[in-house]
């Protein structure tokens, strides 16, 4: 099943297939999406010199499953969509190059959940406290600077 598949990332559409393997910038880094245009077919997409190459996955009436390669290559059938993607990580497959880095969702999933955590808004506090420090006084007054710091200690509180 497709689900069960690493590097299945689902209907995320072409464009975030392509920022996806741009956010790894590998030749060969690769992952699997639903089709934006026909209905229970997947693609392929591998990057390569920057450019994205896309090929259609679909599975046949007789449950097997073949990639739309470069035409004149022999098209292969495989009983396994993971053995389908093991043979597409050897060279002269009919596709730009060989899969060599796989772009899991779930390594997208845990990335995501870490920039939520609630370590990023600490920090963000303490960066706009050193904005704060770092102005300039606007009036030398003691009873001002006093207040000042009064204030900035609230804040660490």
């Amino acid at each position: 099943m497709m689900e069960n598949l690493p590097v299945y990332h689902g209907p995320i559409g072409k464009e975030e297939g392509e920022r996806r393997l741009g956010q790894d910038g590998r030749d060969g880094c690769y992952l699997v999406r639903d089709s934006d245009s026909v209905q229970g077919v997947y693609c392929l997409c591998v990057l390569y010199n920057g450019f994205v190459y896309t090929y259609r996955i679909h599975k046949d009436d007789a449950g097997s499953w073949a990639a739309e390669t470069t035409p004149g290559v022999q098209k292969r059938y495989f009983r396994q969509i993971k053995n389908l993607i093991a043979a597409f990580q050897k060279p002269g497959q009919g596709i730009a190059m060989p899969l060599l880095y796989p772009v899991t969702a779930q390594t997208r999933a845990q990335t995501h959940t870490e920039a939520q955590t609630p370590g990023n808004s600490l920090s963000l506090t303490h960066s706009s406290q050193n904005a704060y420090l770092q102005q300039p006084p606007r009036n030398s007054a003691k009873g001002h600077k006093n207040r000042n710091k009064t204030e900035f200690q609230q804040a660490l509180g």
